[in-house]
């Protein structure tokens, strides 16, 4: 999902919006996938999801979709939050040499889950 949402801060400025097949070009690499595997029927499927829920609107007469305020604004906070705080966080999580403040945290979290299960 995050390489949808990506995808659509490319798009978020243009007037004249965009088409399945220029959104499909920019998340199927964002996925590691070629285009063939991001087939146009689940470029589709996500798009009438991204309608229902407001996040796009479509160009009456035409196959282009713009980004809603809503949708602009989900999508730069969404995409600010994956690359600022999600991956240098989770790499906190994962470096064992480098016991941060965040791990040590995290440690004590699952542990007490751990206890709280048991």
């Amino acid at each position: 999902m995050v390489a949808l949402w990506s995808a659509l801060c490319a798009f978020a400025l243009l007037p004249l919006g965009f088409t399945n097949k220029g959104l499909r070009a920019l998340v199927a690499p964002l996925l590691g996938a070629s285009r063939a595997e991001y087939s146009a029927r689940r470029m589709s499927y996500d798009l009438r999801r991204l309608l229902r829920k407001g996040v796009i609107a479509r160009r009456p007469g035409t196959h282009r979709y713009v980004l809603t305020e809503d949708g602009r604004r989900h999508a730069l906070l969404f995409t600010a939050t994956y690359g600022r705080i999600l991956i240098p966080g989770l790499g906190q999580l994962r470096d064992p040499g480098a016991p941060t403040a965040l791990a040590r945290r995290w440690r004590a979290l699952a542990s007490e889950l751990d206890r709280f299960i048991e």
